[in-house]
């Protein structure tokens, strides 16, 4: 099956959450006294054995958001150590990362959707999954309200992630046994994914390169990743291929095709390669052509069904902003490559 693509609105169902951590607007103040077998245990962990309905991450947010005090003194560590007879109050109550998991109204494309699989066609500036600062409004807040099933699998059935300013295509499960057959083929790379990208600078050398340089934290950056040595440095071992379509003086455009997944892989491998994305500014690159987010899109995916073994290949033509960025290198390019 091969299907071509655009964004539509995916339409969210009536549903609700049912959430064991969910506790509504009203808050509970639970007193608790330290006993003799908690006796020095560290904090978190004696919430956990005190108040065993909720999940020990759910009383760290409590504490880390000074809802819970002991001897009357709030602001402690998780792991500080209790004493036996120490008085700890409470206050259960949302907190953003335990509202985080909730059904919501989201608009994303569908590629494609049937009883086991859903092709999302994701567009830019849409987060994922909530983490810090977004923690609501992504694209597992939209599965959950999509369709109830997703409630039912971790992590919504997400199995792998485009950042947030990347647009294109990505495959969610609807079961954990779909889940978990997609996880095994990502792993075995068995799925393939492709991408666009404009970059700065004119390509030099052969048309097809492969770029094999494993990547991990930056050391000088901590919200960076870099190509490290694996013989001094953390990392992963990674591959990106790259094919030039179109280079002129100022910029390149780029099919690369992903053999691992890693964080920012193709961002990483194109700065190593001098040529970071345009409008990239966390890798190196600016504003050009109209492009205010990474131009970068995920245009192919292919895979074989999880539970027909059906061929599956989808594609999606690059988004508007990228479109009209092409038209640096003409017309006949945009219709012919894109």
């Amino acid at each position: 099956m091969k299907q071509t693509i655009g964004i539509i609105s995916a339409t969210p169902l009536d549903i609700q959450a049912e959430d064991a951590e969910e506790l509504g607007p009203e808050s509970d103040i639970r007193d608790l006294q330290v006993g003799t077998e908690q006796h020095g245990e560290r904090l978190d962990k004696a919430l956990a054995h005190s108040v065993p309905e909720f999940s020990r991450s759910y009383l760290q947010q409590l504490l880390e958001s000074g809802f819970v005090s002991v001897n009357g003194k709030t602001g402690l560590k998780a792991s500080h150590k209790v004493k036996a007879g120490d008085a700890i109050a409470v206050e259960m109550r949302p907190t953003p990362q335990s509202q985080a998991f909730k059904p919501e109204a989201v608009d994303f494309g569908i590629a494609y959707e049937d009883a086991h699989i859903l092709v999302v066609n994701k567009p830019a500036g849409l987060v994922v999954h909530p983490a810090p600062g977004n923690w609501s409004g992504t694209l597992l807040n939209g599965l959950l309200a999509h369709a109830p099933c997703f409630l039912m699998v971790p992590r919504a059935g997400i199995v792998h992630r485009l950042d947030k300013d990347t647009s294109g295509l990505m495959v969610v499960a609807k079961s954990r046994e779909v889940m978990d057959a997609l996880v095994k083929a990502i792993a075995a790379r068995e799925v393939s994914r492709q991408y666009l990208a404009l970059a700065h600078g004119a390509w030099s050398g052969p048309a097809r390169k492969t770029v094999d340089a494993a990547i991990g934290r930056d050391p000088r950056n901590r919200l960076r990743m870099a190509v490290v040595d694996l013989a001094t440095q953390s990392g992963k071992t990674a591959r990106t291929d790259f094919e030039r379509l179109a280079s002129d003086a100022s910029s390149s455009y780029v099919r690369c095709i992903l053999h691992t997944g890693r964080t920012h892989q193709i961002r990483v491998h194109m700065a190593s390669l001098g040529h970071p994305l345009i409008a990239d500014q966390v890798y190196g690159g600016s504003a050009l052509f109209g492009m205010r987010r990474q131009a970068l899109h995920a245009t192919r995916l292919a895979f074989l069904h999880p539970i027909s073994a059906e061929a599956l290949q989808f594609d999606s033509p690059v988004p508007a902003d990228m479109a009209q960025a092409l038209l640096h290198f003409g017309p006949a390019l945009q219709s012919g490559l894109a």
